[in-house]
């Protein structure tokens, strides 16, 4: 035997007897094997999700990689809550002999839960959704339940002393630098949020600042930008398809020419879709008449230091969660009424579809037709402000597009969960 090889043969030597112990002692005798065979074949549907948790905590499935073996189709949706908590929804959906046997569960978060707590009681909810299938599959001989005693659960009502309102504050800065540049940067935000079932309010607050300086023989430079933006929001709620509100902001930006700018906007909201099912599907129609007052640091190329204008806001957005995979899209358009032609138009489209067991295909892009941009500053544009895109420049339109493809084969179960060498 080469020399080269004595070592690995050692380790195979080493390593065989135990594994071959391990296997013999460990092996579950036949009919448990037959009973777990048995088990439903569970496809769970869930972006957000600790996936090698569920799957270690959960035994008494068989969860497969592709949801057209399944015998339970679970669908996991999300959505924020007005305390800065999260919204999970479970929807399970019988297949083949569990056909017609579906249900809605839900599960809320604190925005104080750790991510610990979070996947336990994800995990608790599951368990309670997937009883009703494994009792009818011999594995039901195996399952027992257990009951929280009722002198356990609080039952008091909730006292609120914040009222609802949800508050947050975050702050970061960074630097970074060489021989001859260096860059200093800080932004920061601060949010108030009050939501229930009839009233939404929000308000919104960031700011940052960057400097870049650069130094190279006889030339050098320092260029900082800045931008402000506060926003607020109050909307309340009509019926389950009708919203009414209003929206207000503030801004400044010296990359934009900006100085100042203020807006009012009331609105009014139409989803075809009952807000319940938002998790799942929407399409929204939304109008936003408003009155918008401008101050700029420099003239700008319409001959304005300042501009008092009306304008008019519409979207359209489609939001959808299926079995087959999901779909978006929206649609803007707004204009200033003191000249029609001062418009924007914006489309997006995000689809990801599962084409077949295994393979499916995924797309996303949007578009932009620019034509409104009354900021611009007047007059020439040096080299270094156009190289290093220090100032806002004129466009007419912008787009971005990307598209993909994925295929997995192999083995349809994905019980197994071995996170050796962090894989």
């Amino acid at each position: 035997m080469p020399l080269r090889l004595l070592p690995l043969s050692l380790l195979v030597c080493f390593i065989y007897p135990f594994s071959s112990a391990s296997a013999a002692t460990q092996d579950p005798p036949a009919d448990s094997e037959a009973i777990k065979q048995a088990a439903p074949k569970v496809y769970l549907d869930c972006s957000r999700c600790d996936r090698t948790y569920i799957l270690t905590e959960i035994e008494f499935v068989n969860f497969v990689r592709d949801q057209k073996d399944a015998q339970v189709y679970i669908m996991i949706t999300t959505q924020s809550t007005g305390s800065g908590g999260t919204e999970y929804t479970l929807e399970f959906t019988g297949q083949g002999e569990f056909e017609g046997t579906d249900n809605t569960l839900k599960y809320v978060t604190g925005n104080q839960d750790t991510s610990d707590e979070i996947r336990e009681g994800l995990v608790r909810t599951l368990k309670i959704g997937l009883v009703p299938y494994a009792g009818r599959t011999p594995i039901a001989d195996r399952i027992t339940v257990s009951y929280k005693d009722a002198d356990t659960v609080r039952t008091d009502s909730v006292d609120d002393k914040w009222d609802y309102w949800v508050f947050s504050l975050s702050g970061r800065g960074g630097f970074d630098g060489q021989k001859t540049s260096r860059s200093y940067s800080f932004n920061g935000s601060f949010s108030a949020n009050r939501v229930t079932e009839d009233l939404r309010f929000r308000l919104y607050y960031s700011g940052s600042r960057s400097t870049d300086r650069y130094s190279y023989g006889d030339i050098k430079q320092t260029h900082t930008r800045k931008s402000h933006s506060l926003n607020l929001l109050a909307v309340k709620s009509i019926s389950d398809h009708w919203s009414v509100g209003a929206a207000s902001s503030a801004y400044s930006n010296t990359y934009s020419n900006i100085k100042f700018r203020f807006s009012l906007q009331p609105a009014i909201e139409y989803n075809y879709f009952p807000y319940s099912e938002s998790t799942r599907r929407q399409l929204r129609f939304l109008w936003r008449p408003g009155f918008n007052a401008y101050y700029y640091h420099e003239e700008t190329i319409y001959d304005k230091i300042e501009e008092k204008l009306w304008s008019e806001q519409f979207s359209a957005e489609f939001e959808m969660k299926q079995k087959w995979g999901t779909a978006s899209t929206g649609f803007g358009f707004s204009h200033y009424f003191h000249d029609l032609k001062k418009n924007q138009m914006s489309i997006n489209m995000n689809l990801s579809i599962r084409l077949f067991k295994g393979f499916s295909f995924d797309i996303y892009g949007y578009f932009q037709r620019i034509r409104d941009q009354l900021s611009l500053r007047k007059g020439e544009i040096s080299e270094a402000d156009l190289l290093l895109r220090r100032i806002q420049l004129e466009t007419n339109y912008s787009y971005y597009a990307q598209i993909g493809l994925s295929y997995t084969f192999g083995s349809i179960y994905s019980n197994v969960v071995n996170p050796r060498f962090g894989y």
